[in-house]
């Protein structure tokens, strides 16, 4: 059984019943599958529908089987890594995908993969209208949840050292916050791009690489996946890493709740967030097509959507979803995330990687 950490809080791993890695192509069939010298398609084959999402897809296990069972499919995952390695690896391997849905990619790459022709157009019977206004393209991308990228803040280890927490992105560069932050790289992690979408937002076109040049200078920690970040840098987490300030997710804090209920451990800071939304997709050139709308079928159903807060600890796009106890209090979005045009987003994503690049790695 395959057993996967989150990114948006501690450890909270809950096995998935899906075979995890590139070894489950091998389980992956083609359902009705017509090519010369493929031979008969089992109908274990034919049953069996492959998600190609990144690595902390979370899924409730009775939930999982009730899908199954009631669709006759049995699901074999894929996780090629963080948001942003999951669409590298999509467009590199579009023309032998990797498996029939894909689940994970975000707003900053969305248009990526549209424009690079990896996606089939398929909107779901039923999906809620909350969700339909986050829809992108014409049909081949699905939202699914959502959730605001911000920096976090270790509560205790700011009390112990004395030091004032930070509130904004300006007080990041800050003296007193000097080799404390750790975010993820843009170009791996779709955290990470989101904000640097974030700082985009906030400083404009002609200042966001300065404030870049200032969070070098004032020791910012890269880390190429949100794992990295959260579970080994962040000393708030499990791993009681180093660095007091961490990238996650404004829902993170949900999760280092004291056993008492009453506070948490952690906080993010809501000044500094990019709201991301995660898409589902039926893959071109799937395998099993038909499998593959009935998934994309259940990831917007209420079953998936009242299961995504526990487990991937985002807000399911279906906002009448009803959210667990203490959201409200300890998971709030911010009241205004830093925006950057879908369009700009479309124009400039690798020129400003390419930039970020440059002035943060050298």
């Amino acid at each position: 059984m395959n057993t996967i950490s989150t990114r948006r809080g501690p450890a909270h791993k809950i096995g998935l019943g899906l075979v995890g890695g590139l070894s489950a192509l091998a389980l992956t069939a083609c359902a009705g599958s017509t090519d010369t010298g493929a031979g008969d398609t089992s109908s274990a084959e034919a049953s069996t529908v492959t998600l190609v999402t990144h690595d902390s897809f979370n899924v409730s296990e009775d939930v999982l089987a009730a899908f199954e069972k009631e669709s006759g499919l049995t699901v074999k995952q894929v996780a090629p890594g963080d948001g942003g390695a999951l669409v590298n690896q999509l467009i590199l391997t579009k023309d032998a995908p990797l498996g029939d849905v894909v689940f994970g990619i975000d707003n900053s790459f969305a248009t990526r993969a549209i424009d690079e022709g990896v996606l089939e157009p398929y909107t779901p019977a039923g999906l809620a209208d909350t969700a339909a206004q986050y829809a992108v393209g014409d049909g081949e991308l699905t939202p699914v949840d959502l959730g605001d990228v911000c920096v976090n803040v270790d509560h205790a280890w700011f009390t112990a050292a004395g030091i004032p927490e930070p509130v904004t992105l300006d007080d990041l560069t800050e003296p007193e916050y000097k080799d404390l932050l750790v975010v993820t790289n843009p170009a791996t992690s779709s955290p990470g791009l989101s904000f640097l979408l974030a700082t985009v937002g906030a400083y404009g076109e002609d200042g966001w690489e300065g404030y870049w040049s200032k969070l070098k200078d004032n020791g910012v920690k890269v880390a190429d996946g949100w794992s990295d970040a959260y579970y080994v840098d962040f000393s708030g987490s499990e791993g009681k890493g180093p660095r007091p300030l961490v990238l996650s997710y404004s829902t993170s804090p949900a999760f280092t709740v004291t056993e008492d209920g009453t506070e948490t451990t952690t906080g993010a800071l809501l000044d500094t967030c990019f709201r991301q939304v995660e898409y589902t997709g039926v893959l071109a050139g799937a395998k099993n097509p038909e499998g593959a709308k009935k998934l994309v079928d259940f990831l917007v159903s209420d079953a998936f959507q009242a299961d995504i807060a526990d487990n991937m600890y985002m807000y399911p796009a279906d906002a009448d979803t009803e959210l667990p106890e203490g959201w409200a209090e300890f998971a709030p979005l911010s009241p205004s995330p830093f925006e950057v045009a879908p369009a700009d987003i479309t124009a400039h994503r690798d020129e400003w990687i390419k930039a970020w690049t440059s002035t943060v790695i050298g």
